[in-house]
Formats: C-alpha cells, structure tokens, sequence
C-alpha cells in the first residue's frame, strides 16, 4: 500500500532544513506534526504538599533543559532565592549551558556528563557530601534512582512536572497512512483520545525500544522501527519504508 500522508505525534521542527522536511518534498507525500503528549508544571501548592525542601539542598541534578525550567519556575513560585553556592549537574554540556537562561554561568559551580545518566554518576564522585535534588517528572528513567541509590548518594526526588495527553479530539475524523510515534506516552495518549481505535490499513512506526514495546503491548502491529542499523534515524526508517511501498 502506497503511502500519502504522515502523522508525526511531536512538535513541527522549527528549522527547514529538518529532514522531514526533505523527506515529504522528496517523495510528494505529507507530512504533519501534532504532540500527543504535553507538559505540565506542578503547582506551587501542590509541591509545598511533599514537603520537600528546595534550600536544603546543596546541589541540583538536571537530565533536561524541561528539568531546569520548573526547577527555577517552582522556586520562583515560591519565592526562593537560590544560593550562589548552589552546585548544578547537568546530564550534557547543552542542557549545562541552557542554565544561562537563569542564572550567571561563568559564577557558579556546573558540572556536566556526556550525556549519559551513568557517566553523570561518575561526575558527581568528587561531591559526594552533597545533598542533591532531583527534579524529574512523575514518567522517569527508573535507571536514575537506581545509579543514585547503588552509589550510595544523598538524594531526595522532586516531581516538577508531568506528562499528560494533549487533546487530540479534533482529528477524530482525519486519516493517516502512517502514525509516528516517540514513547510509550504518545501510545496512551491514542487511546485515550480514541478508546475505539482501530488500526486496520493504518502503518505503525515508532522510535526505540520501550515505544516498540508499548506499541505491541497496545495489540497494535508495529510495521516501522528504528533505530536499526539500516536505519539508525525515525526518517530513514520511513524512507526505506516509502521507496519499498510507493514503487
């Protein structure tokens, strides 16, 4: 079956030089971009419920530029001032240089990994009578408390933020050859939206192993995968996939 249009269930990408992009031009087919999911901040009254004590703590682990957002919009809510001494680690150098966003980078402690949780770890050995906080939202890598606890680190997990399905009642009547999708989230956030889904002629594709396996666990079949190593990105997976169907 030939393959005329393309949901992709995530932000439209703000460059046009976005491989989407060339894709959909390349092939004549369309493609669309819709978020499934969405995130929401936990209020102030909310946070003030756990009982969590932001000045507590001496130091601040960030494994997303999202993390950093509510960190500092949860402690402006709040009221805080946070301290000069504060110590921030950050999952990669980008998400380290996002924090000028907030605060004057050159003048405080920031450590960064590259890009790996475990390597992070690592980073934070020569710190270990910190007291860290950990903003996360209520759907995170379990490998995170896991590596915290197995090094013996003095943490306290904060949920910032959630995951929630975004409102998408208005496709209801809309039909795509193939559903793009990036986490088991966006998988929830289908059903949800639309309990009665049926798949029938629609084609499946999604990113990674824990999406691959929500798509089965939903009693979907999966048609599109990647990575793979014929195909180590979401638009070349769906390249090989056209050219195979579209001859």
């Amino acid at each position: 079956m030939k393959v005329r249009s393309i949901l992709v269930s995530q932000p439209e990408p703000s460059t046009t030089k976005s491989p989407y992009f060339e894709l959909a031009e390349k092939h004549g087919v369309k493609i669309d971009f819709r978020p499934f999911i969405q995130v929401e901040g936990v209020a102030a009254k909310e946070f003030r419920q756990t009982r969590i004590q932001i000045l507590s703590h001496s130091a601040v682990i960030f494994t997303s530029r999202t993390a950093i957002d509510h960190f500092f919009r949860i402690s402006q809510e709040l009221r805080l001032t946070i301290p000069d001494s504060m110590k921030y680690f950050c999952i990669s150098e980008a998400t380290a240089f996002y924090l000028q966003k907030y605060i004057v980078y050159r003048k405080r402690k920031i450590f960064y990994a590259d890009g790996r949780f475990s390597d992070l770890v690592n980073v934070m050995k020569k710190h270990k009578e910190e007291k860290f906080l950990v903003p996360l939202s209520d759907i995170h890598k379990q490998e995170i408390p896991e590596l915290l606890d197995k090094e013996g680190y003095k943490y306290t997990k904060a949920i910032l933020y959630r995951t929630v399905s975004s409102d998408l009642s208005d496709l209801a009547d809309v039909n795509y050859d193939i559903l793009v999708f990036f986490s088991p989230s966006g998988i929830k956030s289908l059903f949800q939206n639309f309990p009665e889904f049926k798949q029938n002629e629609t084609r499946i594709a999604c990113f990674g192993p824990t999406t691959a396996q929500a798509v089965r666990e939903a009693g979907l079949r999966l048609d599109i995968e990647a990575p793979t190593a014929q195909a180590p990105s979401m638009t070349m997976a769906l390249e090989q996939y056209i050219k195979k169907n579209n001859k």
